[in-house]
């Protein structure tokens, strides 16, 4: 028996990592009002709550609904997805392209690997939390122009990531 309703529970999950990240804070912020080395760890675990809770508002944007088709696996470094009328798998340090197509409904994540037919997986699909941290270790990605793109739902398929650009910075 729950005494939290399953929207209010669904919502704190939705935002658990600033959650927790706000905690830290807080426990940080209230030893850095002590004196002495109780001070400087204060400080310090103040500056990694904080680290904690940009990081999970980050995750929280990428968070879509679930429940679309599909499911998305992620390990050792390998995305695959098995859907219900395709799927494949791409290894992330072989990855020479990532896009959104918000073309269709629901919008595609597009990874592309030499060799591999590109890999469309819905931004809904069962597990695509997982991409967030595999999309974020590709050399050189822009998250925050991810994350905008994701919000914008453009009209036409819109580069996210290319091995080619991440070389030129």
């Amino acid at each position: 028996m729950s005494f939290v309703r399953p929207e209010v529970r669904k919502a704190l999950y939705h935002w658990r990592e600033v959650l927790v990240g706000g905690a830290v804070l807080i426990l940080g912020l209230y030893w850095a009002a002590g004196f002495g080395l109780l001070m400087w760890i204060g400080g310090v675990v103040a500056i990694a709550g904080g680290a904690m809770m940009v990081a999970g508002i980050q995750r929280a944007r990428f968070r879509g609904r679930q429940g679309g088709p599909g499911l998305v696996q992620v390990d050792e470094r390998e995305i695959t997805y098995y859907g219900p009328l395709d799927g494949g798998a791409v290894a992330i340090d072989e990855m020479t392209g990532l896009s959104l197509d918000a073309r269709s409904t629901p919008p595609v994540w597009v990874l592309r690997q030499p060799g591999v037919p590109p890999l469309h997986i819905p931004v809904n699909a069962e597990g695509t939390d997982a991409l967030f941290d595999a999309f974020a270790a590709l050399p050189g990605i822009r998250t925050e122009h991810m994350l905008a793109q994701l919000r914008a739902k453009p009209d036409h398929p819109v580069v996210i990531w290319s091995k080619q650009a991440a070389r030129l910075h």
